[in-house]
């Protein structure tokens, strides 16, 4: 702004100084063209005198300076000129102030030379014989006479344009520094010009409508980012290009990035070839979602465009973890052909053994046998449907099964009394040992997790081994233990053992007449009860199980 004033101040002075300087030298060229046409006229009337008087005789000697002086009959002859041969000169009678002197007595004209670049006045006078005295003198023209000033006008020039910069410079900064000094923090509380007022009160009034505006504004980033901080799933904030304009705590640590990443774009963040491929559908304005691979687990991509005006001004990429959805998928999956096997192999053994006493093939001797082998099959179909109908009540949480307090200790004791002639058929001594200790739960299902942790340690145990089951208290409550002798767990299948149908060794599970779901029931169970399970084993040497409860006197939620 100081800028534009000094040059407009400058630009005035300079064109009024030019335009001042242009109308003084015409005045003054006018007024001393005037002068010195009265002088003329003068210097005419004197010459007209002398000539009155003596007649010829009074050009003799005359050597005038600056004048021409002409003497002319009535004719328009020329009788006498000071500066040339007035025989050989042309007749004047038309001239200008030749032909006004003769009409009115006294004539005055002037012509402009362009070759010489200067103005001749004339002035004439009629004698009283008639004849006419005419003088003439050269003025210089207003551009000679500028051409001949040239000098002091530029050093004038040069003069005034400096004072014009100082004066301009110091009224520019004069102008100018009221507004330097504005507060606009405080627009109400500056002395300046009175003509800065209303501008003044605008943006006090401009300025508490942003900071209300600001506030509100400061007031919902909170919220939403309060909102978005504790969420478990990610969001990011993306423009047209991909740039990053917002993440939350969870994105940044699923891309391992921090709140620096805002400004970059995400491609940077993260090259995942999908997540560039999710990104190319931005520009379609659908929304767009696809299922990838981050840290191991599954995450599902949801992008979706923000309009504005109709137009696509940016996008949301929320990113939803589906790793337990997607084992629980492909679970039920396994689940559905896991059965589905399981119960066609003893169905065909049925359907086999039914068609072979159907058709009389069988001799009546190996009648028992069949029937036998049929109740068999029957019987690990109906233990196969119960551990299946348990695992989908266990599933909904066995809210319709009653809670009390359930002394494991003794639950132990009557498990391993019932399973003790199936230890003594498979070789295998089982003892329980420990101390009361109160749980509080129900009671079938924690019998279901003796049993079947029991159960296991007897089939998979060797001929002469031991299973030995022991209760007691700890510090983080009461622990029942089952520990074998027997063949022992490979450290790959540790992880799986929990889940359905998973066997280990799956020809001699299917010789014991397992069904696959034991250990399933166990985990669910336990996980109703608030308990952590924990695993030892030792390939060839022996596995043990630890299941620990709560006190009684802590109460149990369902999950």
């Amino acid at each position: 702004m100081t800028k534009r004033i000094f040059r407009s101040i400058c630009l005035v002075a300079i064109a009024v100084f030019l335009a001042s300087v242009a109308l003084f030298l015409g005045v003054l060229y006018d007024y001393f063209g005037n002068v010195q046409q009265n002088q003329l006229k003068t210097q005419t009337e004197l010459a007209a005198q002398g000539v009155q008087t003596m007649g010829a005789k009074y050009f003799e000697g005359l050597f005038p300076k600056g004048y021409r002086i002409s003497w002319i009959s009535a004719d328009g002859d020329v009788l006498y000129d000071s500066k040339a041969d007035s025989s050989e000169m042309e007749n004047h009678l038309a001239r200008e102030e030749i032909e006004e002197a003769l009409e009115s007595g006294y004539g005055e004209s002037s012509r402009y030379s362009i070759t010489l670049m200067e103005r001749t006045l004339y002035s004439a006078k009629r004698l009283p014989d008639g004849t006419v005295i005419r003088l003439s003198v050269a003025q210089s023209t207003l551009l000679t006479l500028l051409l001949g000033m040239t000098q002091p006008i530029i050093i004038i020039i040069v003069f005034a344009v400096g004072i014009s910069f100082w004066l301009a410079h110091r009224l520019s900064k004069n102008i100018t520094a009221p507004l330097n000094r504005l507060d606009l923090d405080d627009p109400l509380n500056n002395e300046g010009y009175d003509e800065l007022s209303p501008l003044l009160r605008r943006i006090d009034g401009q300025q508490r409508q942003i900071r209300q505006q600001e506030k509100e504004l400061r007031q919902k980033q909170e919220e939403f980012e309060a909102v978005t901080e504790n969420m478990a799933e990610g969001i990011i904030l993306l423009n047209t290009k991909g740039v990053i304009l917002g993440i939350n705590r969870a994105a940044s640590t699923l891309f391992g990035t921090t709140r620096n990443a805002i400004g970059k774009t995400i491609l940077s963040v993260n090259r995942n070839i999908e997540i560039s491929e999710l990104l190319s559908g931005m520009e379609s304005g659908a929304r767009t979602e696809k299922i990838i691979d981050l840290n191991g687990g599954k995450y599902q991509l949801a992008l979706n465009p923000v309009r504005e005006s109709g137009h696509i001004s940016g996008a949301v990429l929320l990113m939803l973890d589906v790793t337990e959805k997607e084992q629980a998928e492909q679970m039920r999956r396994e689940f559905t052909a896991n059965v589905s096997h399981e119960l066609k192999t003893p169905l065909h053994t049925i359907a086999g053994c039914a068609e072979l006493l159907e058709n009389g093939m069988v001799r009546p001797e190996d009648t028992a046998r069949f029937y036998s082998q049929i109740r068999g099959e029957a019987g690990r179909m109906i233990a196969l449907v119960e551990d299946i109908i348990r695992l989908s009540h266990l599933d909904e949480g066995a809210e319709d099964m009653k809670r009390e307090r359930v002394d494991l200790y003794a639950l132990a004791a009557e498990t391993g009394k019932a399973l003790s002639r199936e230890a003594e058929s498979a070789g295998v001594s089982i003892s329980v040992e420990g101390e009361n200790a109160t749980v509080y739960g129900i009671p079938q299902l924690l019998e279901s997790i003796v049993y079947n942790l029991a159960d296991n340690a007897i089939k998979y145990n060797r001929q002469g081994g031991t299973v030995k089951v022991s209760v007691g208290r700890s510090a983080e409550g009461v622990r029942l233990c089952v520990a074998d002798t027997g063949i022992g767990i490979p450290l790959e299948h540790r992880e799986r053992i929990f889940e359905r149908f998973y066997r280990v060794d799956k020809s001699r599970s299917k010789e014991l007449g397992g069904t696959g779901l034991g250990l399933s029931i166990v985990k669910h169970a336990a996980r109703l009860h608030n308990a952590k399970i924990e695993l030892q084993s030792a390939e060839g040497k022996g596995t043990t199980v630890t299941v620990v409860f709560p006190e009684a006197k802590e109460q149990i939620k369902n999950p």
